[in-house]
This record gives C-alpha cells, sequence and structure tokens, in this order.
C-alpha cells in the first residue's frame, strides 16, 4: 500500500518499521490506553509487531493504518484511517473500521477531526465503499465527539471484550450530504 495523502499539516502515509520510535511512545502510554482495555505495550518489541501486523494488513487487505506526520517537523504524531476488519465485532464482520489514536502531548488539536475526515473522503470516493462503522469507549467523551463531528451516526452500546462501547455507521450517501452541508 503505497498511498500518501497530506493535509495541510500532516503526511498520511503507510507506517514504516522506522515509525517503531513513535509507536512504541504512543502505545506505551498507560492515559492513551485508559478507554482501550487499560494495557499499553510494554517493550519497543510489541510496537514493531504491530507496525509487522499493520503492514500485514496492506498485503492482505490492501488498507490498514496510515502514520500521522507532522509536516514541520517530520515527527509521528499517531495513526489513522481504514481497517478492514475480519473477526467478528458486534455482529459484524468483513466490514471497513475508521480508527485513530494519537501521542498524548497531541491531543486536543484536531487532528483526529481532520485526518479522520480525509480517511473518510478516500474510502467513499477512492475506493467507492458504501459505509464504514467505528467504535469508541461510551466514557471517552473526546473520541465519542470526533464520531459525531465527522459525520457518524451512533447504533448502540455493545459489549467489546467487557467494555461497553458505542457502535456508530456512516454511509456514502451521509457522507455525501454532511459535506454538502459542511
Amino acid at each position: 500500500m503505497k498511498k500518501r495523502i497530506e493535509t495541510e499539516r500532516f503526511i498520511l502515509r503507510e507506517i514504516l518499521p522506522s515509525d517503531a520510535d513513535g509507536m512504541y511512545s504512543l502505545d506505551s502510554d498507560p492515559e492513551v490506553h485508559t478507554y482501550l482495555g487499560n494495557e499499553p505495550i510494554a517493550s519497543k518489541i510489541q510496537a514493531e509487531e504491530t507496525i509487522r501486523f499493520v503492514r500485514q494488513q496492506y498485503v492482505d487487505h490492501g488498507i490498514g493504518r496510515w502514520a500521522i506526520i507532522n509536516k514541520k517537523t517530520d515527527e509521528f504524531v499517531g495513526w489513522t484511517g481504514l481497517k478492514f476488519v475480519t473477526v467478528e465485532t458486534n455482529q459484524h464482520i468483513n466490514y471497513y473500521d475508521l480508527g485513530y489514536r494519537l501521542i498524548k502531548k497531541y491531543w486536543g488539536q484536531g487532528i483526529a477531526s481532520e485526518t479522520a475526515l480525509v480517511s473518510l473522503e478516500f474510502a467513499f470516493n477512492e475506493l467507492n465503499l458504501n459505509e464504514v462503522f467505528a467504535s469508541a469507549h461510551v466514557e471517552n467523551s473526546a473520541s465519542n465527539k470526533i464520531l459525531k463531528k465527522v459525520g457518524f451516526k451512533f447504533i448502540e452500546i455493545y459489549d467489546y471484550d467487557g467494555l461497553s462501547c458505542n457502535w456508530y455507521r456512516i454511509s456514502k450517501t451521509e457522507w455525501e450530504k454532511f459535506n454538502l452541508n459542511s
């Protein structure tokens, strides 16, 4: 997957083995994992394993999360984008999921919203998908706010490995209407 997308502030590109330090910084932070089951990684080796997993998704499904790179500093900010989910989640299987995760120092700067919007544009305009799903822990007010802000519609609360999560969906038609009204 050799896709590269630019926003005003960021470059979105495939996650590379050289992103291991940034991925470790992201996923070793307990605060980042507050709503993800409280299981931060403990080693750079685990960060490298995560990167290999994402890179295999590029091979297997032609899509996977993208690294967010700050244009001015060339720093790894986190990841964003689509993932093709092949395991059952909330009675869904083989669907596209939008997600994002940022290093804590980048929270509250509109980065997740900016990159989620570009990811949805890619989903509907380039991949020609009919729908995209997303989820967020019910208590993660920031993430729930972002999903609604970019046009997702709340569907229901579901249990994900003992965590109460909100399930969201946006269709291509809803996306097109959202863009007209934005």
